[in-house]
């Protein structure tokens, strides 16, 4: 618990090098709102612990022999784990943060990054937010760039951004409901005003056409 009575976020944080790991660790440690609480070499011995211990966030490098960062997403996602993941990586590819996103991902920072971005975003991801940067993202758009670049019909409200992001996870609306604490039948809804809105048929198309738009 923080001086000021918060309670401080649980970290889950996955490393196969053990110096790096360490680092990390300590480097965590200076922030009195967070507390690694588990700790593994590999995606597989960190999917194994995390079924019997609860955490706020996960920390893990994305290249990791074994399980790497993606896969262990991928198996979180597909036990019906939504904990919030942020991937660390030092290797600066365009693609990577889309990459991280698809799996279900939500953040993605180089291991370069300072002690103030990383604390930033676990703390955001851990409030509900998508954080995939610092990274250059120019060239992921222009990959993906979706063919139809008219603008929407109407702005979109913060939590209709906050849907879109989560759609560019992977998530399926069952899970996007439980992780804004709406009913199924809402998100359902807001996902059809989404699509509506960019004049989109299916929530691919939608999500590449709001990445092409800059709308997350």
């Amino acid at each position: 618990m923080s001086d000021d009575g918060r309670v401080a976020l649980r970290i889950a944080l996955a490393d196969d090098q053990a110096l790096v790991r360490s680092g990390l660790k300590a480097l965590l440690a200076g922030f009195e709102t967070l507390e690694v609480t588990v700790e593994a070499d590999d995606g597989q011995a960190l999917l194994d612990a995390l079924l019997v211990s609860q955490v706020d966030v996960v920390l893990s490098d994305i290249r990791m022999p074994g399980l790497d960062g993606l896969g262990l997403v991928r198996a979180l996602r597909e036990r019906g784990d939504a904990t919030p993941v942020v991937l660390l990586t030092t290797f600066d590819d365009a693609v990577l943060p889309l990459r991280a996103a698809e799996a279900g991902a939500q953040g993605f920072l180089l291991k370069d990054a300072s002690p103030e971005d990383l604390l930033e975003a676990i703390t955001r991801v851990a409030a509900g937010e998508t954080l995939l940067a610092p990274v250059p993202t120019d060239p992921v758009r222009a990959r993906y760039a979706y063919r139809d670049q008219s603008a929407p019909t109407d702005t979109f409200s913060e939590r209709e951004v906050s849907i879109l992001r989560l759609l560019a996870g992977g998530y399926s609306n069952r899970e996007i409901a439980k992780a804004v604490f709406l009913s199924e039948g809402t998100v359902k809804n807001y996902v059809s005003d989404i699509l509506d809105k960019l004049g989109t048929r299916d929530r691919t198309r939608a999500v590449l056409k709001a990445i092409t738009l800059r709308i997350i």
